[in-house]
């Protein structure tokens, strides 16, 4: 599975960026799924409804399935946070799977910077960052930098990186510039 993160800091547009990559790319023709960590609590469930029930009552996993999606929720249960290759290994094949967050991870990656956010740059000191799209100029990097609102030439990069450039997993022929 082709994977390749965009990491970097708080409020440094790596939300913003993943998902004008997403649209980008699959508007190219390949499929794409996403993973996002969280550094906070969160809960895609409701309480109330009968699958947070489910949960309130103890199940460790709750498959929770409509016409038009599926959810499987699982709870740690004071366990462990699972490693990364762990989750990637739950999704179903794609051409290209987008990672946020995970810093550490030792995956290709692209780091968002934003000057106003406040933060050092990630990329002098981790070998896994390939690239950094920023809102400024930023002199003496050793990787490439690109416009943080350039999303074509940031996801012609990623396909290049990830030796995506012929055709997307559903069949059709991936166009390599925009419309």
């Amino acid at each position: 599975m082709r994977i390749f993160g965009v990491t970097g800091w708080k409020n440094a547009g790596k939300t913003g960026l993943m998902e004008r990559l997403v649209a980008d790319i699959t508007a190219r023709g390949f499929s794409v799924s996403t993973l996002k960590h969280a550094h906070h609590s969160f809960d895609v469930d409701q309480p109330g409804k009968d699958s947070h029930r489910h949960r309130a009552a103890g199940a460790t996993e709750v498959l929770l399935v409509s016409g038009h999606r599926w959810a499987l929720m699982h709870e740690l249960r004071g366990r462990n946070e699972p490693p990364l290759e762990m989750l990637l290994a739950k999704l179903a094949p794609v051409d290209l799977v987008l990672i946020e967050g995970y810093k550490s991870e030792r995956h290709p990656k692209i780091e968002a910077w934003r000057a106003a956010a406040g933060h050092g740059l990630i990329a002098p000191d981790d070998p896994t960052i390939r690239a950094v799209a920023s809102d400024t100029v930023l002199p003496d990097l050793q990787v490439p930098r690109f416009d943080l609102d350039d999303t074509a030439a940031i996801a012609q990069f990623v396909l290049a990186q990830v030796g995506l450039t012929h055709v997307g997993l559903a069949g059709a022929p991936a166009r390599t510039t925009r419309a």
